[in-house]
Formats: C-alpha cells, structure tokens, sequence
C-alpha cells in the first residue's frame, strides 16, 4: 500500500498543514485541483503493510493503481508535477 505525500514548505515542521497525506491518487488530485494546481506529490510505500492483499474500493469499482490524468506517480522521493 502507498500514499502520497504533499509539503507545504512555506509551513513549519510540526505545523497541522505542513503535510497533506493521501490515501490515494483521486483524493490528491481532488485537493490538488482545488488548492494548489502546481503542487507535487511523493508517493511512498507504507511500512508494514507488505504482504495484506488489497481491498476493492467500497463503491465497487474495479481496484486499479493507475493515477488520474495529470496526476504523475513518483517512485520514493521523485517528484510528480500536476499541470
């Protein structure tokens, strides 16, 4: 399981809103497009949870790791531009 994480660098470590983490590509695009359009996203892998199989979303869609158009995948600490 992965999540992606934004940094707020005009906040200060420790601040409520210096990191936004999200469970997954459609919840941070959502926020992107809202917030901040030319914000980037690491996407990291989730210590611990190797091995659990993933779970359908609620809603009955098809689970898919692909991320929404515009948004990139980032692989550790690489980082993805949303236009």
């Amino acid at each position: 399981m992965t999540v992606l994480i934004y940094v707020d660098t005009s906040k200060q470590v420790g601040d409520p809103d210096h990191l936004k983490v999200f469970a997954n590509a459609d919840a941070a695009a959502t926020w992107f497009a809202e917030n901040d359009p030319e914000g980037v996203a690491f996407e990291y892998e989730v210590l611990g949870m190797k091995g659990r199989k993933r779970q359908p979303p609620a809603d009955g869609r098809k689970a898919s790791r692909a991320m929404p158009e515009g948004l990139a995948r980032c692989a550790s600490v690489v980082p993805g531009r949303i236009p």
